[in-house]
C-alpha cells in the first residue's frame, strides 16, 4: 500500500523539482518559459515559493518516494501572502517574471470568495502518471476536508478529466495570451 504523508520544510526543494518535472511540458509551460534549457530551473524556483508557503500555511501531501505530491491551501479564513512574493518571484523567474505575473493575476481574478480548500498544485512524476497516484492524493485530502468545498485551476485537458471524475465541475475559464485555456473547477461540500 502506498503511504501518503505530510512533506516537511526540508523537502521544499524535492517537491518543487517534482512539480517542475511534472509540469515541464504542460500546456502553459512554453509560454511561461520558452527556453527549454532553463525551464526546469525557472519553474522549480517559482514552485519553491508556493511549496514553502503551503508547508507553513497549508499542506503538502506527498506519496512516499517523492513520486507525487499535492499542494493545498485552506481558504476558509485569512491566508497570508508569501513573504516578499513579488521580489522572490522576480528573482526566481528572471526575464519570465511578467508572464508569471499575468498567470497569477488571472488566478486571482477568477478565485472564488466562498470558503474552500484550494488545490494549487497536483504533480505526478511523468514515469508514474496513469497509475492512480493523483487519484490517491485527491481522495486522501477530500476525506480530510469532508464538509468543505474544494477549488482548482487547470490548463491540462487530461487533468480536467481526472478532476471531473473526483466531483469537480467547471466553474469558469480564462484564456492566457498564448491561447492556453484554463478551467476553474469547483467541488461542492461533500460528507
Amino acid at each position: 500500500m502506498t503511504e501518503i504523508r505530510q512533506a516537511g520544510p526540508d523537502e521544499v526543494e524535492e517537491v518543487a523539482d517534482l512539480v517542475a518535472t511534472a509540469f515541464f511540458d504542460n500546456e502553459i509551460s512554453p509560454y511561461l518559459v520558452p527556453d527549454t534549457a532553463v525551464r526546469q530551473q525557472v519553474m522549480a524556483g517559482q514552485f519553491r515559493i508556493i511549496v514553502e508557503h503551503a508547508i507553513a500555511h497549508g499542506s503538502v501531501e506527498a506519496v512516499a518516494g517523492g513520486r507525487a505530491a499535492a499542494v493545498w491551501f485552506p481558504r476558509t479564513g485569512p491566508l497570508p501572502e508569501p513573504a516578499d512574493y513579488d521580489a522572490r518571484l522576480a528573482a526566481a523567474t528572471g526575464e519570465a517574471v511578467e508572464r508569471f505575473r499575468v498567470l497569477d493575476a488571472n488566478f486571482e481574478a477568477h478565485h472564488p470568495d466562498e470558503p474552500h480548500h484550494h488545490l494549487a498544485l497536483l504533480a505526478v512524476h511523468p514515469e508514474e502518471q496513469g497509475q492512480g497516484l493523483g487519484s490517491m492524493l485527491l481522495d486522501h485530502h477530500h476525506a480530510l476536508i469532508s464538509g468543505t468545498a474544494a477549488y482548482l485551476e487547470t490548463g491540462n485537458p487530461k487533468a480536467r478529466a481526472l478532476y471531473a471524475r473526483h466531483g469537480y465541475r467547471d466553474r469558469g475559464r480564462f484564456t492566457m495570451p498564448d491561447g492556453t485555456v484554463f478551467w476553474t473547477m469547483w467541488r461542492p461540500e461533500q460528507d
